[in-house]
């Protein structure tokens, strides 16, 4: 099996006021979020496309149940290059796969959970990004 994982898609958050708290990014550190609150960085300037490899930042409100099944107030979101191939490897590992799946125009989404209960999301991106 090739590569496992390629690079860190995204960090997810919850906090008690993601406005407030992009407001504050933005103001001292210069991090400008997209309206619905994600931001995006991608490993050069000139690759802002959504083809391009990135990596999302996106603070949820404390309530959020994306987080779900996990009580930690964070998630990790790891690059693969084969999800299903993964998923097959790591089940015979015995590594607790959730069953919720996702496949959109972004990619194919799934979850699991390390041992510690940290819920973790699997994405491969969409063919050519």
């Amino acid at each position: 099996m090739k590569k496992r994982v390629t690079g860190i898609g995204g960090i997810f958050f919850k906090s008690e006021n993601p406005e407030k708290l992009r407001a504050w990014y933005r103001k001292h550190l210069g991090i400008e979020s997209e309206t619905w609150g994600a931001v995006f960085f991608w490993k050069n300037e000139d690759d802002k496309a959504e083809d391009k490899p990135y990596t999302a930042w996106s603070a949820f409100k404390e309530d959020t149940q994306y987080l779900n099944p996990s009580t930690k107030p964070f998630m990790i979101n790891y690059r693969v290059e084969n999800l299903k191939e993964l998923l097959i490897e790591l089940e015979k590992e015995g590594v607790e796969i959730l069953p919720e799946k996702d496949s959109s125009e972004y990619g194919d989404f799934a979850w699991i959970m390390d041992l510690e209960g940290n819920k973790i999301e699997l994405w491969q991106p969409p063919v050519g990004s």
